[in-house]
């Protein structure tokens, strides 16, 4: 590129990831995700983010069984959970709830259809585990369900990630 040539700028994806507290799928699936940029020298073209739909966990780094399992896989789970509020509308394009009932509560917060079009359910994304309609919440769960979630958000991600390149969402 020559000095009069401007480089070529890609406008900035902002994704909110939502869950119920913030401390287990949604900062997973926001570690995940930056995971996934990262390797794809794209990380520059997006900003990732993640709430909770309740203020339980606030400032609170994720659940340490999801750290630990995140960490078995070469994941950083390490942001500090926050409360969605109707500001993240205008903040983000993307809005992901995880389960139906954070795609309830969403709903709910939207102000116009404008916010209710940014909404979409984590489940859409899954390319390998037909019949999954939700990433459950593994918080009263055992090991074995921490690590379901990680399996279904890699799946979840990589699917989303793909349809953001291919069709521009």
């Amino acid at each position: 590129m020559n000095k009069h040539q401007q480089p070529t700028t890609h406008p900035t994806k902002r994704i909110l990831f939502v869950c119920l507290g913030n401390i287990c799928r949604s900062p997973a699936a926001e570690g995940i995700m930056r995971h996934l940029v990262e390797l794809r020298g794209m990380a520059h073209l997006f900003d990732i983010d993640s709430a909770g739909i309740g203020g339980w966990h606030v400032g609170q780094l994720p659940d340490a069984r999801m750290r630990r399992h995140g960490a078995r896989h070469g994941y950083d789970f390490c942001s500090r959970a926050r409360q969605f509020c109707t500001a993240d509308f205008d903040r983000f394009d993307l809005i992901v709830g995880m389960d139906e009932e954070n795609m309830y509560d969403l709903r709910r917060k939207a102000r116009s259809d404008a916010d209710r079009e940014k909404l979409t359910c984590m489940a859409d994304y899954l390319r390998h585990h037909p019949g999954q309609q939700t990433v459950p919440d593994p918080y009263y769960g055992g090991e074995s369900d921490f690590e379901l979630v990680i399996e279904l958000l890699e799946d979840a991600c990589e699917g989303l990630l793909e349809e953001m390149i291919h069709f521009k969402i």
